[in-house]
């Protein structure tokens, strides 16, 4: 690798590459903004980067050159410790260290095979210790490039892969689809009714969440939207807004991924992350088979809280939307896969894409320890039986959910879809006027 610097001579050390492994146990996910940084900045201080093209996407040897420069309130920054970090789906593994001035840092890297590098640039003080600025985030670059990501598989799916879910499917009919509890919960949006809802679903739990409709509805007149949250042990959210929406009055249903109570106090899902949730999906014993995964009963629910929101009278019949990211996402593009019905798909940054990539060398992202068992539930798998119109986005920095599967869902999807690479975007986090470049079948 060619290292270009600056002011500053850099050095730079070979280390064997652990995989850019990320080993988080919680509920939250800001990758690149540590809590724990020390050193508070001004003005709004930030590490922008970029690369030489603008699509950030290469051949196979072809050179990448990474620029990043330290910026307080758009303008250069000098004098600071600038440490970073090359890895790569190739398991090729670099790190270096420069002082920031006027003229960018450049980094000098290639892949040769299909697959992603990642870059993570990281300002210190003078005590070693990352730099905050005044929104108290750590000042940190993290993004990448990608190489020939339309090559990249995954595992070979499951020979059964359809057989099982019929089968699961006809588990979830001997269950007849009934609503337990509608309850009213108070207005807060002008015009749209709002119910804390319960529905009979197999697998042990209920479907709970929030549906939302507007009041003056008439029967087959609105669009049907389906959102499903992120990685959590809260209660669902309350989508009026969207019910609200005068271009597209739409009925809508937000559910909890557990069938766990709505609108509690915070100690109840504080008792349940510390227990009975804790972890929760990251069972090995669990994930070793199909029936016994935390997904399976997450997809049973998904799968009824789509027929609850079919058999509402005010469905137009045509439109049915699903959408959410991360683990959200990831609950979208099965239920796009399972579900002919549904007309459009949205996935933000999706979880748990292409589980068995680490198989083949790429970086891991912060999921659970890869099984045969798991095929079942990835996207990717998933993926090949969508019919919909599909949007997704990945960051380039985001290994919580690797563009690499995201990327490999992209390529198995043959409906219209548009994949968006967001430079220098975290799981948590997109930059402000990230560079973008967009992927579409169109």
């Amino acid at each position: 690798m060619k290292i270009i610097s600056p002011l500053y001579r850099l050095r730079a050390i070979h280390l064997a590459s652990q995989g850019g492994m990320l080993r988080i146990r919680g509920l939250t996910f800001l990758a690149g903004l540590a809590c724990f940084a020390t050193g508070a900045f001004a003005g709004t201080l930030l590490l922008v980067g970029k690369t030489d093209k603008a699509s950030a996407l290469y051949e196979p040897g072809e050179k990448m050159v990474f620029s990043v420069r330290l910026e307080e309130d758009g303008r250069p920054v000098a004098g600071k410790k600038l440490v970073w970090q090359r890895t790569g789906d190739d398991q090729k593994s670099e790190k270096g260290e420069a002082v920031s001035g006027e003229q960018p840092l450049q980094i000098v890297t290639a892949c040769d095979t299909p697959g992603f590098v990642r870059i993570v640039v990281t300002a210190q003080d003078e005590a070693g210790q990352p730099i905050q600025n005044d929104k108290k985030q750590t000042v940190v670059f993290d993004g990448g490039a990608g190489v020939r990501p339309e090559k990249l598989e995954s595992v070979p799916a499951p020979a059964d892969f359809d057989t099982y879910w019929a089968s699961q499917k006809a588990e979830l009919a001997k269950t007849p689809m009934k609503v337990l509890e509608m309850k009213p919960v108070p207005e807060t949006v002008a015009g749209v009714a709002a119910f804390d809802i319960k529905v009979a679903c197999a697998g042990g739990m209920p479907v709970s969440g929030y549906y939302c409709k507007p009041k003056d509805a008439a029967p087959k007149s609105a669009a049907a939207v389906v959102q499903f949250q992120g990685y959590s042990v809260v209660s669902a959210g309350r989508p009026d807004y969207v019910a609200r929406d005068p271009k597209r009055p739409a009925i809508v249903l937000c559910i909890n991924v557990h069938g766990i109570e709505n609108g509690r106090e915070p100690a109840y899902y504080q008792n349940l992350n510390a227990t009975t949730l804790k972890s929760y999906a990251y069972n090995n014993a669990e994930n070793a088979r199909r029936e016994t995964a935390f997904f399976n009963g997450m997809t049973l629910r998904l799968l009824r809280a789509l027929e609850f929101i079919k058999a509402q009278p005010e469905w137009d019949g045509k439109k049915l939307t699903v959408t959410g990211g991360s683990q959200g996402g990831l609950q979208s593009l099965i239920a796009a896969g399972l579900d002919p019905a549904v007309t459009r798909c949205e996935a933000f940054k999706p979880w748990c894409c292409d589980l068995g990539g680490i198989t083949l060398s790429r970086l891991r992202g912060w999921r659970p320890d890869y099984t045969a068992a798991l095929d079942y539930f990835d996207p990717v798998n998933h993926a090949k039986r969508i019919r919909c119109e599909t949007v997704l986005t990945a960051g380039l920095g985001d290994y919580v959910c690797p563009p690499s599967g995201v990327s490999v869902v992209y390529n198995h999807i043959r409906a219209p879809k548009t994949l968006d690479y967001i430079q220098g975007a975290t799981h948590g986090y997109t930059p402000p006027k990230a560079s973008k470049y967009t992927l579409s079948s169109k």
